[in-house]
């Protein structure tokens, strides 16, 4: 009888030991799992602050090329209008050599004064040209 009553005492201490080692190890679950949740928070929020960048970068690159497009449309038809400048005053200094100034380094100014161009057809000349030299 001593050695069944020891075996249940032993038994009872056993389960006491496992009930608390299962108490502290969900004690120590619930702890990681509230860390993990945090941590998702965070990473969530980071995520979307990304998002909300990567947005307003290809905002601005939508508009960048609208642009691009626009002064792609405008610049287009210069050289058209250059010959046609060119053609219609023969006795001034001829365009192509003051395309050539602004190639050297000349400014509207220089243009005005050393061609005899108007303001507005050395301002043509000059976009022309540095049309001209982005593209090439």
């Amino acid at each position: 009888m001593i050695g069944l009553a020891l075996l249940a005492a032993a038994l009872a201490v056993a389960c006491a030991a496992l009930g608390y080692a299962c108490y502290r190890l969900s004690a120590r679950l619930r702890a990681v799992v509230e860390a993990q949740a945090g941590r998702d928070a965070a990473q969530d929020q980071k995520l979307k602050e990304l998002g909300r960048r990567l947005e307003a970068y290809l905002e601005g690159s939508v508009r960048m090329g609208e642009e691009l497009h626009e002064l792609r449309r405008v610049v287009a038809p210069l050289p058209d209008k250059l010959s046609q400048i060119e053609q219609r005053d023969p006795s001034s200094l001829s365009f192509s050599q003051a395309a050539r100034l602004v190639g050297l380094g000349a400014s509207v100014d220089d243009l005005t004064q050393s061609c005899g161009l108007t303001q507005a057809e050395a301002e043509l000349v000059s976009k022309l040209h540095q049309a001209r030299k982005d593209r090439g």
